[in-house]
């Protein structure tokens, strides 16, 4: 009997793909990869939602992978506006398909256009790891630095150890974004020397990454000095190194700082993050005076269910959103407010409630005593966190585990959602 022909591109047996439908794959891929971007940060997102929209993102990837030649050609067409959604759909099927001058278009265009580079990155990070070996080797090696810096990023997405080629960017002195959060994610606590020696960068989000990455490696007194001196800062750094100081500051050191915030009236939205941070139950009755102002209440709110754990929506703790709930909390003064994205998703608080619920189960937690979604920030209950949290709360236990145990590389919470699921549930508890 002859053999069948062989079912690739060039059998006389595949249709070819309907050119409407391998459009539409194209364009919800890209359309539910911005979706995504905004539910990896999201305060009201779970694993099993992120899961939904991982599943239906994939379908859609897989109908551009099933158009073959044709969908890498429809991909790279679509890059016409290379925005981030583009490049990654474009990204993942060049990947999938081995294609290495695809690759090498697309790298080109990431290296000229950043909101690319975003989606070409987050393109290593969804494509399963045995099917970027070699790929990323290949870019490791190079001779460009930029495409060294997604090699990084494609490791450090899959936790793996990029090895030799970040080791040599750091004892060069190349201290870029991408090879700073390496060193600290990667768990090695070998790197911690090169992550002090970058504290001295005068560009202050290097400095602040060189602060993480050293605090999450293990050092408490160089990397906590960098922090307080970015914090007492404004700028795009400021709340970030707040949140870092503070998750690992002793009680009385924090307060400290807490006092001192509370002196700025402009620093409100700060300073409730600051709460959340240092985790002291001692705020709560300020944090409940400030759901009564609508353009405070959700981020309290959060503040609160940070502390002690409680879903506001599930213990049915949360009002109806006003009518005017745009210009209550300012969202329509100025579209570029951060506010504006800070809030999204939050309910809003029934103050009379939750108060009536604190003078309840308050003495339940001890003034001067670190909280963490309920719970003292213990490995067992970071991981329980890290499960079933909601996204925020999710990166902060994800941080934890690497603080709680200097070594531990840091999980991937924007990972796709079966591969986080398969991951947290092989951590030893």
């Amino acid at each position: 009997m002859p053999a069948l022909p062989d079912s690739s591109a060039a059998s006389p047996f595949r249709r070819p793909p309907v050119k409407a439908v391998l459009q539409q794959h194209l364009e919800d891929a890209a359309v539910l990869r911005s979706v995504r971007s905004g539910l990896v940060r999201a305060p009201h997102v779970r694993l099993h939602h992120l899961r939904r929209l991982d599943d239906r993102l994939a379908a859609h990837l897989d109908g551009v992978a099933e158009a073959g030649a044709e969908g890498i050609q429809w991909s790279l067409r679509a890059l016409e506006q290379p925005t981030t959604g583009a490049m990654f759909t474009a990204g993942v099927n060049a990947i999938r398909h081995q294609d290495p001058l695809s690759l090498d278009t697309l790298v080109a265009i990431a290296e000229a256009e950043p909101a690319a580079m975003v989606g070409l990155v987050s393109a290593f990070g969804w494509v399963p790891a045995n099917e970027l070996r070699g790929t990323v080797q290949n870019l490791l090696t190079s001779a460009s630095s930029a495409r060294c810096d997604i090699g990084l990023a494609a490791c450090r997405l899959h936790q793996v150890d990029p090895g030799a080629p970040l080791d040599a960017a750091l004892s060069s002195g190349r201290y870029t974004g991408r090879v700073l959060a390496a060193a600290g994610e990667s768990g090695r606590t070998e790197r911690l020397p090169a992550c002090l020696t970058a504290l001295t960068a005068t560009n202050p989000a290097l400095r602040l990454l060189a602060a993480r990455s050293a605090l999450l490696l293990g050092d408490r007194t160089t990397a906590m000095d960098a922090l307080s001196s970015l914090l007492r800062s404004p700028g795009g750094q400021q709340a970030q190194a707040t949140g870092l100081w503070l998750r690992v500051a002793a009680p009385d050191r924090a307060a400290d700082m807490l006092r001192s915030l509370a002196k700025e009236p402009a620093q409100s939205r700060l300073l409730i993050r600051a709460i959340a941070a240092a985790g002291d139950p001692f705020y709560i009755p300020w944090l409940i005076t400030q759901m009564t102002d609508a353009r405070l209440t959700r981020l309290a709110g959060e503040s609160f269910s940070m502390i002690t754990g409680l879903d506001l929506s599930m213990l049915d703790m949360e009002l109806d959103a006003p009518a005017n709930a745009d210009q209550e909390s300012g969202e329509s003064a100025d579209e570029s407010d951060p506010a504006l994205d800070e809030d999204h998703g939050l309910p809003w608080p029934d103050p009379s409630k939750i108060q009536a619920w604190w003078q309840t189960h308050g003495s339940r937690f001890t003034a001067g005593t670190k909280y963490f979604v309920g719970a003292a920030p213990t490995w067992k209950h970071c991981l329980s966190v890290l499960t079933t949290g909601l996204q925020r709360q999710r990166m902060a236990a994800a941080e934890y585990l690497c603080l709680l145990k200097p070594g531990t590389p840091l999980f991937n919470v924007a990972a796709p959602a079966w591969r986080q699921q398969r991951l947290v549930a092989s951590i030893p508890a």
